[in-house]
């Protein structure tokens, strides 16, 4: 593998860490920034699915607001029929480090509220 791939991974490794710290973060929980994070998704669980547009904007607000390596960011709900208990939501964004390179990556919401991003 060359080099620039190497660093483009880490790079990628690097911000999956600190998306699962930031989305893991519940508003209020850091006296620094109050808005570090997220709202607790389980509240919007009572609404769905008509709060899905209050949840992605939730990620894709923590996103630009907290991971600077991060641009053109979407966020968008990925349904899934076999699977009722969790969230999917797609983030596609630029890599400002590498030359504005497009990643994909996942996030899923558990029935816990809790939430994990993967490649």
């Amino acid at each position: 593998m060359r080099r620039g791939g190497e660093t483009r991974n880490r790079c990628i490794d690097s911000i999956l860490g600190h998306l699962q710290l930031i989305l893991n973060t519940r508003q209020g929980n850091v006296p620094i920034a109050e808005d570090y994070g997220v709202p607790d998704f389980l509240n919007f669980l009572q609404s769905f699915p008509d709060s899905l547009h209050q949840i992605e904007a939730s990620i894709w607000t923590a996103i630009n607001r907290y991971e600077p390596r991060l641009t053109g960011t979407s966020v968008t709900f990925i349904p899934r029929e076999d699977d009722d208990l969790t969230l999917r939501f797609q983030i596609i964004a630029n890599l400002a480090t590498a030359g504005d390179r497009q990643v994909l990556l996942e996030t899923v919401v558990d029935t816990d509220g809790r939430v994990c991003v993967r490649r």
